[in-house]
């Protein structure tokens, strides 16, 4: 079975590419919901509408199959290579893709309550919330990619700068948007 190693890595890697897609994009989708959801009718309606079938065909046809395919191709990798499980830094992934997983079920939660025109989150507030997954990313991949040359420490405050820089990058954009409602 490990002659199929390369293969089935390539394509865990190919779904959770189309599984980060999605996670990226459709927080951008509930956005614009919210903000349609502000507007006057008969725009209301007519943005509604279409914003909630594009969030459907999203979520059902790429980022759910890509999640559960991504997953199943993880679980076969570690059942090849089941030392990975005694290394510290899969661990610590591991933890991450919990949090992923965390991150995708609340984006769900997010779903049926906009599909139902329940508007809890301000358009800001998702803003924030789509960052989410980019953080996970970044972990992620350095983690993976470096493993065990990470200096905890470094990788630690390197999360929480990128974190930082990001939310003061979505704070400078609404002030732009403030000031120019059509950037």
């Amino acid at each position: 079975m490990l002659e199929y190693y390369n293969y089935i890595k390539s394509l865990h890697l190919i779904f959770v590419i189309t599984w980060f897609a999605g996670l990226f994009y459709i927080p951008r989708l509930f956005i614009y919901q919210i903000e349609a959801s502000q507007k006057p009718l008969p725009d209301r309606d007519i943005l509604g509408k279409q914003l909630k079938l594009m969030a459907k065909r999203l979520w059902f046809i790429i980022t759910w199959p890509s999640a559960i395919l991504a997953t199943l191709f993880a679980i076969w990798l570690l059942i090849l290579m089941p030392a990975w499980l005694q290394q510290p830094w899969m661990h610590v992934k591991l933890g991450f893709v919990v949090l992923l997983i965390m991150y995708h079920l609340k984006c769900h939660h997010i779903y049926k309550q906009l599909q139902l025109d329940i508007i809890k989150w301000s358009s800001g507030h998702m803003r924030m919330w789509n960052e989410g997954s980019t953080i996970i990313l970044f972990s992620v991949i350095f983690l993976v990619i470096v493993r065990d040359a990470v200096n905890w420490i470094y990788g630690v405050v390197g999360i929480l700068s990128l974190a930082i820089i990001l939310m003061m990058g979505i704070k400078l954009y609404k002030r732009i948007r403030d000031k120019n409602p059509n950037a």
